[in-house]
């Protein structure tokens, strides 16, 4: 392979993956807790976009517990970020042969 077919396909390859940089900014994806009582809202790069809760999660005598719902929602969130993440990573990487769980830095 020629050094100029190399770096046209460098060229591509950094182009989509600045695409799909924006793609993974502008999507959002909802995690939740105690049955829906905290609901969280990531990008698709896992920035904490929003939470929501419900008065009932609210017991001043446990705080503990709406700590741990918050934590627990976020984390649901992020998780379901994750999928999307990898799922748009092996569209793009298809066919390049990278070796199995390769990340690339976003």
């Amino acid at each position: 392979m020629k050094l100029a077919n190399i770096m046209k396909q460098a060229q591509q390859m950094q182009a989509k993956m600045s695409e799909m940089q924006e793609s993974l900014s502008n999507y959002e994806v909802s995690g939740e807790s105690g049955a829906g009582l905290v609901q969280a809202m990531v990008s698709g790069k896992g920035e904490l976009k929003s939470i929501k809760i419900s008065p009932e999660a609210m017991d001043p005598s446990d705080p503990t517990l709406l700590e741990d719902l918050v934590i627990a929602a976020v984390a649901d969130a992020r998780s379901k970020a994750e999928v999307y993440m990898q799922e748009k990573m092996q569209e793009m990487t298809g066919g390049m042969g990278l070796p199995e769980g390769f990340k690339l830095p976003f």
